[in-house]
């Protein structure tokens, strides 16, 4: 049981994808605390793609950042008149917290002063606990912990849906191989690798590993750049699926044998689906958003210096991502051969 009543809550999360994700564990631990809870959720419209049809979310509420004054409009006229028993401020913006005045709750859950920028914490009720900086799915948890909420075991539910799997079987029903996804870019160019040093080692993985490599992410214009560039390399060509969507994205890496990718939404994604997964991290910190709990030895941190023991902060560091070469993520591949190698297709087709 919670400290205050949870029959209908809303949480205000409307961040990146990989937020999203540290955010279902949270949801589970509350459905697990008070099955009859009614949950609803303010997001974005591209991160409410992953979760849509979750069996734990009961109702999305779209913020349209993009529309400006309209799209908080909107939010507010979809919330007026609600009735909530409690609201969860996961986000340390001033939009948030604008939304988050729109909610009639007794109890406005947020982070303690110290951490809520743009004076967040002016629209909540209630504060967690000051706390040292820690990664953020542990900080997500300070939220259960302050509502006597267990946590444990972490659970995400991220699918893929009874639904999809015919998709997901046709699509790897294509290959001959072990399917490597590579997340080929993200939404900095500061977090991305050279696409020239993706296509070295996508022949390294088919002609060393026997594996296939699947290039993924979205259709942006340094995502299609990185693909035209891969193609234009790689002597044994990958399997393009970018721009094929979040929901696909999880079919595709429940099925796969190894995931690698930059500091992504997708990197939590494959953790998630407990997928291992080759992490190239040097622009933020990985104590704060690298792998959570799994697969920590395959992750290529360049975000310190060798032998540096820095502190959990959200320093970003620009520049560093260079100083990733083909053979050490290639080196973590023959690791992940040795320590985790699974094909992933005999679960595919028992499904």
């Amino acid at each position: 049981m919670s400290r205050v009543p949870t029959n209908r809550i809303c949480i205000v999360m409307m961040s990146a994808v990989g937020d999203v994700v540290h955010v279902l564990p949270v949801i589970t631990a509350l459905k697990r605390a008070n099955p009859a809870t009614h949950l609803t959720w303010v997001l974005q419209p591209g991160p409410a793609t992953l979760v849509r049809g979750h069996p734990l979310v009961d109702e999305i509420v779209l913020f349209d950042r993009s529309a400006g004054l309209r799209g908080f409009l909107e939010v507010r006229r979809a919330l007026r008149g609600r009735e909530f028993d409690l609201v969860i401020n996961l986000q340390v913006y001033f939009k948030a917290g604008i939304i988050t005045s729109f909610t009639w709750a007794p109890v406005k859950l947020g982070f303690d002063r110290a951490r809520a920028r743009d004076f967040n914490w002016l629209f909540t009720t209630d504060k967690i606990p000051p706390h040292a900086m820690q990664h953020v799915q542990d900080q997500y948890f300070e939220f259960c912990d302050w509502l006597e909420v267990p946590h444990e075991p972490v659970e995400w539910g991220l699918g893929p849906w009874a639904g999809e799997r015919e998709w997901q079987r046709e699509f790897y029903a294509k290959l001959d191989r072990p399917a490597v996804p590579i997340v080929v870019a993200t939404s900095k160019a500061d977090k991305d690798w050279m696409p020239e040093r993706w296509a070295a080692v996508c022949d390294a993985l088919h002609a060393d590993f026997g594996m296939q490599a699947v290039l993924v992410g979205g259709r942006s214009p340094r995502e299609e750049h990185a693909e035209r560039v891969i193609l234009d390399l790689t002597h044994h060509k990958p399997v393009s699926a970018l721009g094929s969507g979040l929901r696909k994205l999880v079919a595709i890496f429940d099925g796969a044998a190894l995931v690698l990718s930059p500091d992504t939404g997708p990197l939590h994604i494959s953790v998630a689906l407990d997928r291992p997964v080759v992490s190239l991290i040097g622009y933020s910190n990985p104590k704060r958003v690298g792998p959570y709990r799994k697969f920590r030895d395959l992750m290529i941190d360049v975000y310190g210096e060798p032998g540096e023991d820095y502190p959990v902060t959200m320093e970003n560091r620009h520049g560093r991502m260079g100083r990733i070469s083909v053979r050490d993520v290639l080196d973590k591949v023959e690791l992940w051969r040795t320590r985790y190698a699974r094909g992933g297709r005999s679960e595919i087709e028992q499904a």
